[in-house]
């Protein structure tokens, strides 16, 4: 389940072997920074999300058990971060301030979309948020989203279903007054 160099590189971490944890850390770090965008939208507060994650890392690694990929792990360590860090400066994730990154100075109709989209899914509550995000844009199924939310495979899939139903709507709603 665990990529033995990655098993290697824990073992040493846990040790107090700050070269190796560097060295997880470097290898992780844009995997955590694309978890925290995906999920806040944001690239600013994104940054500041995933270095809390790496100090949550740090304080957090002997937690890991190696029942599940590391990433698994590392995706519910880097959600939990953004939390704190949201309830920690009495904000909320909002796709308001950065989603001008998802399109370039030029704004085709596909970018305008892509920033529709994003948005959108930005207002959805946390766990369909992070069920769908898992699901469609990880490529993971059902079953490997629920293991990493700790929640039911059948609880992902009802997740999935309000948060698409909601996206319709909404997107419905926006094409009448358009």
């Amino acid at each position: 389940m665990i990529d033995p160099d990655d098993k290697q590189l824990i073992a040493k971490a846990r040790k107090g072997d700050a070269r190796a944890f560097e060295d997880l850390v470097n290898k992780y770090y844009a995997v955590m920074f694309k978890m925290a965008f995906k999920w806040c939208g944001n690239q600013s507060d994104a940054q500041d999300i995933t270095q809390d994650a790496c100090v949550k890392l740090a304080r957090g690694l002997d937690s890991f058990k190696g029942n599940a990929a590391f990433t698994s792990w590392l995706y519910r360590l880097v959600i939990n971060a953004g939390k704190d860090w949201y309830k920690k400066h009495n904000r909320h994730p909002s796709n308001a301030d950065e989603l001008e990154n998802v399109t370039t100075k030029s704004t085709s109709v596909e970018q305008l979309y892509a920033k529709q989209v994003l948005g959108a899914v930005q207002q959805l509550p946390d766990g369909e948020r992070e069920a769908l995000i898992l699901v469609m844009s990880d490529g993971l199924s059902h079953k490997e989203a629920a293991k990493i939310l700790d929640i039911k495979e059948s609880t992902v899939s009802w997740r999935i279903h309000e948060a698409r139903k909601k996206l319709n709507a909404q997107f419905e709603k926006e094409q009448s007054y358009g």
